[in-house]
C-alpha cells in the first residue's frame, strides 16, 4: 500500500481556490479533464487580466490526490502569465505533493486541465 504526504493531506483537507467563475465571462478560461480509467474529473478555471492569471478556481470529483492536485495547480497559476502557466508540468505538481507513483496520473489531469483552460481563454479572446 502507499502513504500520502502531509502536504497532500493538507491540500485535501483544506483545498485552496475551490469554486468557479462564470464561463461566459470573456476573461475566464475553463478546462475540464477526466480520466475514465479511475473516474477522476478536474475543472480548472483561470481569470485573466492583461495576459496575467489574476485568480484561479477548481472543482474536482474523485480521490484525494486529484483534489490536492487541483488545489496546488491553482495556487501555482495565480500571478503567472499564460505562457508561464503552459510551462507548469505534472512533474512539478507531483513533486510539490510528493504523490505516490500510483497517483501521478492525478497531476497529469491537472496539467491537461491547465492547458485546456489557457486554450479556452485564448479562443475566447480571438472572438
Amino acid at each position: 500500500m502507499f502513504e500520502y504526504s502531509d502536504e497532500l493531506m493538507r491540500h485535501f483537507h483544506d483545498p485552496h481556490n475551490v469554486g468557479d467563475f462564470d464561463e461566459n465571462d470573456s476573461r475566464v478560461g475553463t478546462g475540464v479533464v477526466g480520466s475514465p480509467a479511475c473516474g477522476d474529473v478536474l475543472k480548472i478555471q483561470i481569470l485573466v487580466d492583461n495576459n496575467v492569471i489574476t485568480d484561479a478556481k477548481f472543482k474536482a470529483y474523485g480521490c484525494c490526490s486529484v483534489i490536492a492536485s487541483g488545489s496546488v495547480a491553482t495556487d501555482e497559476l495565480i500571478g503567472k502569465t499564460l505562457d508561464q502557466a503552459l510551462g507548469i508540468l505534472n512533474t512539478e505538481i507531483a513533486a510539490l505533493l510528493d504523490l505516490p507513483k500510483i497517483k501521478v496520473h492525478c497531476s497529469m489531469i491537472a496539467e491537461k486541465a491547465i492547458k485546456a483552460a489557457v486554450e479556452d481563454y485564448q479562443e475566447k479572446s480571438k472572438r
